[in-house]
């Protein structure tokens, strides 16, 4: 397993709450702050516009849609109008964690049951589920891999798994007092980090895999 200490390139914040779910369509950082939902500038680091929407854990981004977890439920919502289209159950109700979109299917954190699903976006239905051995806080797919966040015993670290058995492959140590509570990667050599009660929004550099490392 390779181990290495995670490199943050770039602080946003303190923003308007504690930072609950990250994602990123393309341009723009959504940030999920309770009882918003929030579009963030990389380049400024300006807040441009907020969704009153509640938004109290992970948050995803299909190309078109957000989806937010709250209360238990995931919400499909229309980043245009703020219009939430179709709500389903998350796998486990209010311990779900973090989320992320790959290949037409939603991946799932559960934060106390240390494991992800891949659930269906129109049912809800799990469709597998693998286990961690730490807390999960965060969970997004770039270059066909799999990485988590945790955040348990006061640290954090940033993890790539083998989506089919859960073995950790590779490790980012955060450094000390730098917390994750959402996860996404804007599908180069970074990746957006929420900062929990901090009120932070981070960005981490992603080493790009070498063939056969």
């Amino acid at each position: 397993m390779k181990t290495s200490t995670a490199k943050v390139v770039r602080e946003y914040g303190p923003l308007s709450d504690s930072v609950h779910g990250v994602t990123y369509d393309g341009r723009n950082i959504w940030f999920a702050t309770g009882n918003q939902l929030n579009m963030l500038d990389p380049a400024s680091g300006k807040t441009l516009r907020s969704l009153d929407i509640k938004a109290d854990a992970g948050t995803a981004f299909d190309g078109q849609h957000i989806f937010q977890i709250a209360d238990g439920h995931i919400q499909k919502i229309n980043p245009q109008t703020g219009e939430v289209l179709n709500t389903i159950p998350a796998p486990n109700g209010e311990g779900s964690s973090g989320l992320a979109w790959a290949e037409g299917t939603l991946w799932v954190g559960r934060y106390e049951d240390r494991s992800i699903d891949q659930i269906d976006p129109e049912t809800g239905a799990i469709l597998r589920s693998i286990k961690s051995n730490r807390y999960v806080t965060g969970v997004t797919w770039v270059d066909d891999e799999l990485w988590h966040g945790t955040w348990e015993n006061d640290a954090s670290e940033l993890r790539r798994v083998d989506p089919n058995t859960g073995e950790v492959l590779e490790t980012l140590d955060m450094p000390s007092g730098v917390h994750v509570s959402g996860l996404e990667s804007d599908g180069g050599d970074h990746f957006f980090c929420g900062g929990g009660n901090s009120k932070m929004l981070r960005t981490i550099h992603r080493s790009k895999r070498r063939p056969n490392a």
